[in-house]
């Protein structure tokens, strides 16, 4: 059976998608209802928390770093054995990279055919929300297929009477109120520089807050309303790992040893892509997670390293402590084996990080800036390493406080238009501030596993 999708939307950032979507996935799952979530856009932040709302991995859908083309099928991939996929959307529903909204809500709601649900911030404003509706109903986005708005949900509410002239200034829009949610202060999630903090590191909290949010919703919004508003998801075929990573199955014959890609975890390296353990699993590697803050060695016969994003700078004494590791990761360097590190994962391989030791395996130190780097990048790979080809072209991320110096090494990673070479390429070391979707570019996962099996074999 297709599952059914809907898009949580809003006219600005702040307006409580997160706290409607998270808990719109977990009142939903409480009924019985298997929901597949998904975030617009490349933040790691908000589907920490649908995963703990759904019990399924949050996953992403951003046209800017896989391609329009693959938003569908990575949905139906996502969704497969879900009765409803609750898509979260970014910032406002039309803002996207570019003024043609390119990589927005609104395209991707379009994309999947799935009706927009606009939760709007209430406060200040009674019979206006009239006019921002109509507005929103009425714009011509340029976007082909256009969305469709199918209904709102009102957010801060400030009493029954407020309640009451929103409803009626909804009606006059044409727009059906799917829910009303009073002001809650105590749902605030805490939050520092990029954003919430991770549900992984806020432990038993995230737990109670997703809950506090499932149970605002579950009584204030009409639930039922929702699901009949959602539309199938397009038909056609799923994403599927195996045939993006081109996986070369082994024959017996050929007898290669065991490929294990160790994946750093925990609450220090929390920014991945599910489709990145799937495409690395795919193209032959034996996934293994390991956590730098509390494991003192490498999984047994770990032939390549991938280290994400995630908030080191928040635990760096630890990470700093944890000398066995760091010497471990060193050493796998010195073997030449494949090791990719982004942003977070760079940080970590640098020699130290706000003066506490890293890995010392880039000659570089890292420190906080306090100044934010933000933005969508069309890259070129300016060396050839593990992952990447010299020349070939991705579409990334950037989103730290950071900085590196030196930028770059005697071998940069990347370049692109306004910046000053960026990264590592150093033996199988491939490091950069620069975020990239696997599915966007699954060739990169491929080689990389390659050249872990070749070091795996030299190593046997």
């Amino acid at each position: 059976m297709t599952a059914r999708g809907v898009v949580i939307a809003a006219p600005a950032s702040g307006s409580g998608k997160t706290t409607v979507a998270t808990g719109l996935i977990a009142a939903l799952r409480r009924r019985g209802t298997v929901v597949a979530p998904f975030k617009v856009g490349p933040d790691y932040i908000d589907p920490g928390y649908h995963t703990l709302a759904a019990g399924r991995p949050g996953r992403n859908l951003d046209p800017v770093l896989v391609g329009a083309e693959r938003v569908a099928p990575l949905a139906r991939h996502g969704a497969a054995g879900a009765d409803v996929a609750v898509v979260e959307g970014v910032m406002g529903l039309f803002d996207g990279r570019v003024a043609d909204g390119y990589g927005s809500t609104a395209q991707v709601a379009g994309l999947l055919g799935a009706p927009v649900v606009l939760v709007v911030d209430c406060r200040g404003q009674s019979r206006s929300l009239a006019a921002l509706l109509h507005g929103f109903r009425s714009f011509d986005s340029g976007l082909d297929p256009a969305p469709r708005l199918a209904g709102v949900i009102l957010n801060r509410v400030g009493s029954e009477r407020h309640a009451g002239v929103l409803r009626a200034a909804a009606a006059e829009a044409g727009l059906p109120v799917l829910g009303a949610l009073p002001r809650c202060a105590e749902l605030a999630v805490p939050s520092r520089h990029l954003g919430l903090v991770t549900a992984v590191e806020h432990g038993s909290a995230a737990t109670a807050a997703v809950d506090a949010m499932a149970e605002l919703v579950a009584a204030h919004v009409d639930l039922d309303a929702v699901v009949r508003l959602a539309e199938p998801l397009p038909a056609g075929p799923a994403w599927s790992a195996a045939d993006a990573a081109r996986a070369r199955k082994s024959s017996p014959e050929q007898r290669y040893p065991r490929t294990v890609v160790a994946v750093a975890g925990g609450a220090a390296f929390t920014f991945g892509y599910a489709e990145h353990v799937e495409l690395l699993a795919a193209a032959g590697a034996e996934v293994a997670v390991v956590d730098p803050l509390r494991d003192e060695t490498l999984p047994e016969g770990t032939a390549g390293l991938v280290l994400p994003g995630g908030f080191p700078e928040e635990h760096v004494a630890a990470l700093g402590a944890n000398a066995p590791l760091r010497a471990a990761i060193r050493e796998l360097a010195g073997r030449g084996a494949p090791i990719h590190g982004e942003c977070g994962g760079l940080l970590y391989l640098c020699a130290d990080l706000d003066g506490e030791p890293m890995c010392g395996v880039l000659a570089a130190s890292a420190a906080m800036t306090g100044r934010l780097t933000l933005g969508y990048r069309d890259a070129v790979a300016l060396s050839e390493s593990a992952p990447f080809p010299a020349g070939s072209r991705v579409a990334g991320h950037e989103f730290h406080h950071a900085a590196v110096t030196p930028r770059a090494g005697g071998a940069p990673a990347w370049a692109w238009r306004g910046g000053e070479p960026e990264g590592f390429v150093a033996g199988g070391v491939h490091a950069s501030f620069l975020h990239t979707h696997p599915a966007g570019a699954p060739d990169a996962v491929a080689r990389f596993v390659a050249r872990a099996a070749g070091n795996a074999w030299s190593s046997a």
